[in-house]
């Protein structure tokens, strides 16, 4: 697979990639935690993304921090891995690579690897506008399947999305079987034809609305009473107070007060704006950048078995 970087340009930074890679036992299996740094020639950390590949092979994609930090946790396979983190560049930096950690999984028991690619015309990292979706591949591919007594089925989901964005996965749960598919070329591993679901991310834009509000009976002359009945009852309160005494046009006053306050706040009222100016406009997704994890999960009934990725998406 090849890893897609931005161009140099002669404007750019130079920059440094290290990686350190730690691993431990879990549940019989090896996880690797890689830790990148990315520092510009200048000596300032850099910013944008980095992928985690093994060979050509990528096992996650993940965003540097303010400090041109990350972090990045993988599951291995049986056998030897040759980790990297590739820095892809950005407007600023020109891209570059760590030296190769060399590193070995075990694994006593079937398992599976899930890792993300485009799907054209879209590349990674994955950058949508508002109200747009975006699709990529989600691969599972087996590990020591052939030990397996009965098929393995893997369920798909997502974390890690903007608000009012969402996934969806199709299908939601592939099935790993302990021999060659029969999709598979004839003598092919299984873990070469690995079950594929495709992950469509979708945003949601904002939507102007000019639509009015509901018409409301007897609207017009609810106006009106609005400007004539404070008139009525302050021509009442005059006359009324010029026969009584003098508290009694006070309170007249405080009461007229009181009312012409409450008739004129009705403009600022929740109900009346929606009945003059319709409903407002409907939230979009944010703009920004998110890391995305993709997480399959499975289960023998006994034991949960749980393997992730990252990538990254931006919304425009």
């Amino acid at each position: 697979m090849a890893l897609a970087v931005l161009p140099a340009t002669a404007q750019q930074i130079a920059t440094q990639t290290t990686l350190n890679v730690g691993t431990h036992e879990l549940g019989g299996r090896t996880q690797a935690t890689a830790t990148v740094a990315v520092t510009a020639a200048d000596g300032e950390p850099a910013s944008g993304v980095v992928n985690i590949v093994d060979g050509d092979h990528q096992l996650a994609q993940v965003t540097l921090n303010g400090e041109g930090q990350a972090t990045s946790v993988v599951n291995l396979a049986a056998g030897d891995h040759a980790l990297r983190a590739v820095y892809v560049g950005d407007s600023a930096h020109q891209s570059s690579a760590s030296v190769t950690s060399n590193v070995t999984g075990t694994s006593g028991a079937p398992n599976f690897a899930v890792s993300v690619s485009a799907v054209p015309p879209y590349s990674l990292p994955l950058t949508l506008t508002a109200g747009a979706s975006g699709t990529v591949a989600v691969t599972i591919t087996p590990q020591d399947n052939a030990a397996l007594t009965a098929p393995m089925f893997v369920t798909l989901s997502c974390s890690g999305l903007p608000s009012l964005a969402s996934c969806t996965f199709t299908p939601a749960t592939v099935q790993i079987l302990s021999t060659t598919p029969a999709s598979c070329p004839s003598g092919s591993p299984a873990a070469s034809c690995p079950p594929v679901s495709a992950m469509l991310i979708q945003t949601k834009a904002t939507a102007a609305s000019n639509t009015p509000g509901p018409a409301r009976p007897g609207h017009a002359d609810h106006i009106a009473w609005a400007i004539l009945l404070p008139g009525m009852l302050g021509l009442g309160g005059v006359a009324w107070g010029a026969r009584r005494r003098a508290w009694l046009r006070r309170l007249s006053l405080l009461a007229l007060v009181g009312l012409v306050t409450t008739l004129g706040t009705t403009a600022c009222n929740p109900l009346y704006y929606y009945y003059n100016h319709g409903p407002g406009s409907p939230p979009a997704t944010p703009t920004g950048t998110f890391n995305v994890t993709v997480t399959a999960q499975s289960s023998d009934g006994v034991t949960a078995i749980t393997n992730s990725t990252t990538m990254v998406l931006t919304v425009q």
